[in-house]
């Protein structure tokens, strides 16, 4: 099958075609495949950013992706360049966003899919994702660590592209999101907070603030506050974690591929990466939804409940900057409707009431 950029949406360009030229390795010859990913929103907060006491917050929605997450911007990528390697599969082992991605863009290029899956540890709306669009779906009897470390000799064995993030490509068209900031509102931020799972996302920002940077773009690079969940942060434990847990299914991985990366980019920009309670993610999981209208599943709402964390701290400005006179943008790294038990699961007000005009009104209040 062949591909012609003009055959993708002439309104909506996509990563390849809009940023291509700051990809490595992406030339004449890798099909500019689309399904419309990135140019997502950049949200100013309403309320939330009074609870904070910063300058300015905002939300940058990677929820508005393709398939309703950041995972799309670097999946064209991994794909395009599998594509132009010939192969005639893809493969990733995946909590969810990952296996949603690979299936919409393989079943958009006539690939194969294949997603390892941890046994009991993906959400239904991302399961629901990978099945509509045809990928084969293996159930590994393990956890994600496990089902990665088979993926990859899966594909050292055979002609497989493996699509996770330890595909150099999947983070190159994910630090695309960093130079959407920055061209977004004229500068980098002071503070970028962001969920950590399996740590591929962190990095790829770092790594495109910091090429902005340099290409005189933006004046300044952000502080990288990278959170995890309690019961799966490795990175600030220390070690891995043999059976992670959290709410949150898309951060709930216990050694995470990109690891020393994630350090690095902390280190780098005198960063941090810290972790907070499920009670917590819950928490701002509930403000983000009723307070700004946005709708994330758990694993977003981590950096979230990590900035409220942070504010409450007695000593929050680092680096000369007061958190009164900072920028601050949270990654909103994916839709609610990835993971609709945990919405269902909140205590809802839901009243019965006949079916007449005055028992509306009087429920209502009116």
């Amino acid at each position: 099958m062949s591909y012609r950029a003009e055959t993708e949406s002439p309104s909506h360009p996509g990563v390849l075609r809009r940023y291509g030229d700051r990809i490595p390795d992406v030339g004449s010859n890798t099909p500019l495949i689309s399904l419309g990913e990135g140019d997502t929103p950049l949200v100013h907060s309403r309320r939330l950013h009074e609870r904070v006491g910063c300058r300015e917050l905002y939300f940058k929605l990677e929820m508005c992706n393709p398939t309703g997450s950041f995972k799309d911007r670097g999946m064209v990528v991994a794909v395009a360049k599998a594509l132009e390697s010939e192969s005639k599969a893809v493969l990733c082992a995946s909590t969810g966003n990952t296996s949603a991605s690979a299936a919409a863009y393989a079943a958009r290029c006539g690939l194969d899919a294949y997603v390892l899956v941890p046994h009991g540890n993906i959400a239904q709306g991302k399961l629901a994702q990978a099945v509509a669009h045809g990928a084969r779906i293996l159930d590994v009897q393990g956890n994600f660590d496990d089902a990665l470390r088979l993926a990859r000799l899966i594909c050292e064995q055979h002609p497989v592209a493996l699509v996770n993030s330890v595909n150099p490509y999947r983070l190159e068209g994910q630090k695309t999101a960093a130079f959407e900031i920055v061209d977004s509102i004229g500068d980098a931020p002071d503070l970028l907070f962001i969920p950590i799972g399996n740590a591929g996302n962190i990095t790829a920002y770092w790594r495109g603030f910091v090429e902005y940077y340099r290409a005189e773009i933006a004046t300044k690079k952000p502080r990288m506050m990278g959170w995890q969940a309690e019961g799966a942060a490795p990175i600030v434990e220390g070690k891995s974690v043999a059976d992670p847990q959290s709410v949150a299914s898309a951060i709930r991985i216990g050694n995470p591929a990109s690891w020393r990366l994630a350090e690095a980019a902390r280190d780098e920009s005198s960063g941090e990466i810290k972790s907070v309670s499920d009670d917590e993610i819950l928490e701002a999981y509930r403000l983000l939804a009723r307070e700004e209208g946005i709708f994330c599943e758990p694993a977003s709402a981590a950096c979230v409940a990590g900035l409220l964390k942070y504010a409450r701290q007695p000593v929050g400005p680092s680096g000369g900057r007061s958190l009164a006179e900072s920028t601050i943008v949270c990654v909103i790294t994916g839709h609610g409707l990835k993971d609709p038990e945990t919405a269902l699961g909140i205590e809802s007000e839901i009243r019965e009431v006949e079916p007449r005009i005055e028992a509306i009104e009087q429920a209502m209040g009116l």
